[in-house]
């Protein structure tokens, strides 16, 4: 109904990464106008829908597998497809009636089978699992949540899981299963204590040392015999594969898959990264990050992390920015918004040390006052004045200060191309220094227009404004802005 979302496409780059087979669940049938739920397969239960209703699917479903073949997969409904080694099959169905649930359940089981035939064994030794979270439980303490895949686990056993520095070895005080029905992640009951589990389940675990547990790391049952090849194995899977610059911002993510896939991400999109760690964000991060050189580095990204206490009260006396999502996608589009902005503010602060170029003309019917300070109506045809510039002619004679501008009877700091304003210049009186149709200039010191020549920030018409005045300036001294 909502077709792709920008984490959808988030997850095919993941996939085609990785190369992982997959199978499209295309839900929400039922939102369909006209729709009526009926029983039997894809096909039969399409040719019972009144044309309407079946016209909109059909062409819903031609999008969507146009939009997955523009991302370089060639898809169709799976009652189409002969051989799912070479194309996405797509299931239609509703979470909501449950059409299509079964169908969905049959292929994931025949591309299960297909691809990890000669995977899909399960030894009866020491059992291997992967970490799916680590999390505080009252009574109990720090908990890991596992899915055990191989062997068996048993509540005697000493097992070594990853952290973020070298493997922890630690011996078992209870294994913890959910209630029948129950979601590990989030029981509505209290777990069962059993005496082993047999691959494949999910099991909570009660150990100690299990505060830098990383999520996503291995997880092995140790014997005298393994211990070394187990801790060798898992130090290789925890390893981080990720090429991080000298200068750059921080990312931290929930788990190593995660921080591997937005740091990609974030170096496809040439942004530079100079720590990325599994963990929630700590003060320490907020501290290094607020001491890169460079104002668009000091950023800490967070994926699907919390951000501790401390470090939340660091932030509020830094100017370190903290971009904290639960989609890849969003948290680069985030950053790179920010990114756009602060360049403007960084080029504004920049832009205010320096005298800009200005030109102007005496509109000369506009005369409030003749001198001691001389008022009058100017239109700036290029560039911008601000109070307290100087004022030059094209003979590059000085004319005097700007003390003040005025816009429609209220003072303002500068006034743009295109305005006009009524100044006080200090020091001339009109009609003897200068008199109505003069075109005037703002006086650059030399070193303001070298660094501003050097430094590109001008518009076209501030160029413009600038070559002339280095004109003038170079009349009495050709040498003047090299």
């Amino acid at each position: 109904k909502e077709g792709f979302k920008p984490q959808t496409y988030e997850s095919l780059t993941i996939l085609k990464q990785y190369k992982t087979p997959f199978v499209v669940a295309a839900n929400k049938i039922d939102s369909i106008s006209g729709w009526k739920k009926t029983s039997g397969i894809y096909p039969r239960r399409l040719a019972q829908q009144h044309s309407t209703a079946r016209n909109i699917l059909e062409e819903k479903l031609y999008d969507l597998v146009g939009v997955l073949f523009d991302n370089g997969f060639n898809a169709d409904v799976y009652t189409n497809i002969k051989d799912f080694e070479k194309n996405v099959a797509i299931v239609p169905i509703s979470a909501k009636t449950g059409e299509g649930i079964d169908e969905l359940l049959m292929v994931l089981v025949g591309l299960a089978q297909r691809f990890l035939e000669e995977s899909l064994k399960v030894e009866k030794g020491p059992g291997k699992g992967t970490v799916l979270e680590v999390k505080e439980e009252t009574g109990l303490g720090t908990t890991v949540d596992a899915i055990i895949y191989n062997g068996v686990v048993k509540s005697s056993d000493t097992i070594a899981i990853g952290t973020r520095g070298e493997p922890v070895v630690t011996k078992l005080k209870a294994l913890l299963k959910p209630k029948p029905l129950d979601e590990i992640r989030d029981p509505r009951e209290r777990f069962d204590s059993v005496k082993e589990v047999h691959a494949a389940c999910g099991i909570k675990i009660v150990a100690s040392n299990l505060d830098d547990v990383v999520s996503g790391s291995p997880l092995r049952v140790v014997t005298e015999d393994n211990l070394e090849d187990v801790l060798r194995e898992i130090r290789e899977q925890t390893e981080l594969h990720i090429e991080l610059d000298d200068e750059g911002i921080i990312i931290k993510a929930d788990t190593i898959g995660s921080l591997e896939a937005i740091t990609k991400e974030a170096r496809d999109r040439g942004i530079k990264v100079r720590k990325a760690e599994v963990g929630h964000v700590a003060k320490r991060d907020v501290v290094e990050s607020g001491a890169a050189s460079d104002p668009l580095h000091r950023v800490v990204m967070g994926f699907n992390v919390r951000v501790l206490p401390e470090a939340d009260e660091e932030l509020k006396s830094t100017d370190v920015k903290l971009f904290r999502e639960d989609v890849i996608y969003t948290l680069m589009e985030e950053y790179e918004e920010w990114v756009q902005k602060r360049k403007e503010e960084i080029e504004r602060a920049r832009r205010e040390e320096f005298t800009h170029p200005g030109m102007i003309k005496f509109l000369p019917e506009y005369v409030f006052r003749v001198s001691h300070p001389a008022i009058i109506g100017v239109r700036v045809i290029a560039g911008r004045i601000k109070a307290g510039a100087k004022l030059i002619k094209e003979d590059g004679k000085t004319v005097g200060i700007i003390r003040s501008i005025q816009s429609e009877k209220r003072s303002v700091d500068e006034a743009l191309q295109g305005q006009e304003v009524a100044i006080s210049i200090e020091g001339v009186t009109v009609g003897r220094q200068i008199k109505g149709g003069d075109i005037l200039y703002t006086d650059i010191p030399e070193g303001d227009a070298k660094k501003l020549m050097e430094m590109n920030v001008l518009t076209l018409d501030e160029k413009d404004v600038l070559d002339k005045i280095v004109e003038i300036k170079r009349k009495t001294d050709r040498f003047w802005g090299m």
